[in-house]
């Protein structure tokens, strides 16, 4: 579904992308995990149009898209979540997913839309805060607003950049659950992690970014046990442990 081919960022002298090479097959959980400052956000931003590669080739289900805006990226199915959640807080949680709807995959007038929203709102489990401002929601609500918005938009494909961060281990549970129906009804995903037992459990495959390069790549039993990957991690001795132990 998506081929990334060789593709290097830089920002002045900084290479925070270094010709990495990397494919998203159709309807797998795909794994991204690395240190801070690997390379994973940038890579997001590549992919949809954030910023354009400096090198390197974009492929999404048969068309190279690098050069494309957002909105052109996603209108051909790709949709994601932020690290930092931006809801539209002067807008009703209805109205921001809405907003999804409208610019999303098929550019749905305002009444269908407001139905696709009403959907997806039950979907995520935020139907009985669709009247409430989004400034009102709490950290793990806003996740899951982040996350019913890039649904609504009817993607391919969806990059998440984080959803479990800053959830209780009750809340974490209940967002891998729906990452597990969202792939089931057929939509790829593509998901940054740093909580590694979560990740591990839920991808199909894991690629790992150290430095801007693609260093590992494989299930998640091969790239735990990978001694690159366990290398990269030596710093935080959490995830270095967990890696080790195979998680």
């Amino acid at each position: 579904m998506l081929e990334i081919q060789d593709v290097t960022r830089r920002f002045g002298g900084l290479t925070a992308l270094d010709h990495v090479t990397l494919d998203a097959r159709e309807g797998e959980i795909l794994g991204l995990i690395g240190p801070n400052g690997a390379g994973k956000t940038t890579l997001f931003n590549v992919i949809n149009g954030v910023y354009p590669p400096s090198e390197g080739s974009i492929i999404f289900r048969g068309e190279r898209i690098v050069g494309l805006p957002p909105y052109a990226v996603a209108k051909r199915g790709i949709a994601r979540t932020h690290q930092v959640v931006r809801p539209l807080g002067e807008l009703t949680v209805l109205e921001n997913v809405m907003a999804g709807a409208c610019f999303g995959s098929e550019n749905l007038p305002l009444r269908r839309a407001a139905s696709v929203a009403a959907e997806v709102l039950e979907f995520v489990g935020l139907e009985t805060k669709r009247d409430l401002l989004a400034s009102k929601l709490n950290v793990a609500e806003k996740k899951r607003l982040e996350l019913a918005r890039a649904l609504a938009a009817h993607p391919r494909l969806i990059l998440l950049d984080e959803v479990l961060a800053g959830l209780n281990p009750s809340e974490v549970s209940d967002m891998l659950r729906v990452v597990r129906q969202i792939r089931d009804q057929g939509v790829t995903v593509i998901m940054i992690e740093h909580l590694m037992h979560a990740v591990m459990n839920v991808s199909d495959r894991v690629a790992v970014l150290d430095y801007g390069a693609k260093i590992a790549e494989g299930t998640p039993q091969q790239v735990s046990n990978d001694p690159r990957v366990i290398e990269a991690y030596l710093g935080d001795p959490q995830v270095a442990n967990d890696l080790m132990q195979g998680s």
